[in-house]
């Protein structure tokens, strides 16, 4: 128990904070990115692939929130998480605007 009081009073808190953030909500908006992304880019219908894709939206986010509790940087966690949220965002937007299925 001393430990874990330690550890909280220690200053540590941010970074459990900053882990549960990026776990969560930021997890939240990469995966629905490239949820849309990998929906795009399935073939087959548009139904058969959106349902593809949120099947798959499972284990990304189930992924990616492991990821925040097993990563040592905190910064580069953060830094990957929004670099993958906009690139795939981006790649949605590009993808809509050359004629891509909605």
């Amino acid at each position: 128990m001393s430990r874990a009081v330690d550890i909280l009073h220690g200053g540590r808190w941010r970074d459990i904070a900053a882990r549960v953030l990026a776990a969560v909500p930021l997890n939240y908006a990469v995966t629905s990115a490239l949820t849309m992304l990998i929906a795009r880019l399935l073939p087959g219908g548009a139904q058969q692939a959106s349902v593809g894709a949120t099947l798959m939206s499972f284990l990304i986010f189930a992924g990616l929130a492991m990821t925040a509790f097993a990563v040592r940087s905190v910064s580069r966690l953060w830094v990957g998480l929004i670099a993958t949220g906009v690139l795939a965002a981006l790649a949605d937007w590009c993808l809509i605007a050359w004629g891509g299925r909605l």
